[in-house]
């Protein structure tokens, strides 16, 4: 069986199910139906998207199997969000905001130096 694929081969446009057949009752549904987000996205796209549910999600484990450093495969991960519809957040401007309160909660001895060091870390 072959894999259904979500662009038209000849204009890139989306393509669109209109037909739904059960091999085992012989039923057919006819109608309109939406292949879903997955299908925007590219082969290559697809295998990132594998690679990164096999690795639980881990970047750091994504790019030891691709062979890629953390950036390319944060920038692939960016290109696949995009690709779904969904806006990109600026990740360095909430780095450094998340930095900039840790840093104020230290400065107002909310937090020891221990405490914020740690806190740092695991931005």
């Amino acid at each position: 069986m072959n894999p259904v694929i979500g662009r038209c081969p000849i204009c890139r446009d989306t393509l669109e199910v209109v037909r739904l057949y059960c091999r085992h009752c012989d039923t057919a549904i006819e109608g309109h139906f939406s292949l879903g987000r997955f299908y925007q996205l590219s082969p290559d796209q697809l295998q990132f998207v594998e690679t990164l549910i096999r690795c639980e999600g881990k970047l750091n484990r994504v790019g030891e199997e691709l062979n890629l450093s953390y950036p390319a495969v944060r920038s692939r991960l960016n290109e696949v969000i995009r690709a779904l519809g969904y806006e990109v957040r600026d990740e360095s401007a909430a780095v450094a905001e998340r930095r900039r309160a840790v840093l104020q909660d230290l400065a107002d001895g909310k937090l020891t130096p221990e405490e914020a060091l740690q806190a740092l870390s695991n931005i």
